[in-house]
C-alpha cells in the first residue's frame, strides 16, 4: 500500500521526475516586464497629452474678463427648459452672439452667475459657447471651431445647463466672457 502511495505521488510531470542539481535554479517563467513597462509609459504619455491638449492654451483661467469681450455682444437671450430622456430637466440659454471686432472668433468661454430673489449668488457655471444651426427639422449644436464668427457677423448660440439651483430666480444669468480664441 505504501508503494501505491509513492507511485501516485510520482506521476508523470511532477517535480520528482527531473530533479534540479544543487546550485542551479530552474529557469523561471516570468511576466515580460520590459514590454509591459513600455506599454505603461506609453499609456501615461497618452493621458498626459490628452490633458495638456484639451486645456486650450489661450484660455483665461483667472476668471477675469477677456480684453476682446468688449467686441462681443450677446442679444436676444431666451431661456427654455426641456426634459431629457432620463427624466431630468435641461435648461437652455439661446441667443445671438455678435462679433464687432476685427478678428474671426472660434471659441468663447463664459462665466454664468445665477441669482436668487434676494440677488444673492446661488450658482456659478463656466462653459464654452456653442453655435446653434438649423440644418434639418431639429436644431443642431456645433462648436465654434467648426462654425467661427467672422468680423462684423453674428451667430445664434446655445448654452446648455444640466442643473440649476432651486433658489434661482428664473431670470437670465449674468454673462462674463473670460476667454476668446481666434482662427
Amino acid at each position: 500500500m505504501a508503494d501505491d502511495l509513492r507511485r501516485a505521488d510520482s506521476s508523470p510531470g511532477s517535480a520528482d521526475d527531473n530533479p534540479v542539481p544543487f546550485g542551479k535554479r530552474e529557469e523561471e517563467r516570468s511576466v515580460p516586464w520590459v514590454p509591459m513597462g513600455i506599454g505603461v509609459v506609453l499609456l501615461a504619455l497618452a493621458i498626459v497629452a490628452v490633458i495638456v491638449f484639451s486645456r486650450g492654451g489661450d484660455e483665461n483661467r483667472s476668471g477675469q474678463t477677456d480684453p476682446y469681450a468688449a467686441n462681443l455682444r450677446f442679444t436676444d437671450l431666451k431661456l427654455s427648459a426641456s426634459e431629457n430622456f432620463v427624466g431630468g430637466n435641461v435648461t437652455y440659454l439661446d441667443g445671438t452672439l455678435a462679433n464687432n471686432g476685427p478678428k474671426t472668433v472660434n471659441g468663447v468661454t463664459v462665466n454664468l452667475t445665477f441669482h436668487n430673489t434676494l440677488n444673492e449668488v446661488v450658482q456659478k457655471e463656466t462653459m464654452r459657447v456653442k453655435g446653434l444651426t438649423q440644418a434639418g427639422p431639429y436644431p443642431d449644436i456645433v462648436d465654434l471651431r467648426s462654425a467661427p464668427i467672422a468680423p462684423g457677423k453674428s451667430r445664434t448660440i446655445r448654452l446648455t445647463l444640466d442643473h440649476i439651483s432651486a433658489d434661482w430666480n428664473h431670470v437670465a444669468p449674468d454673462i462674463k466672457v473670460t476667454s476668446v480664441s481666434f482662427q
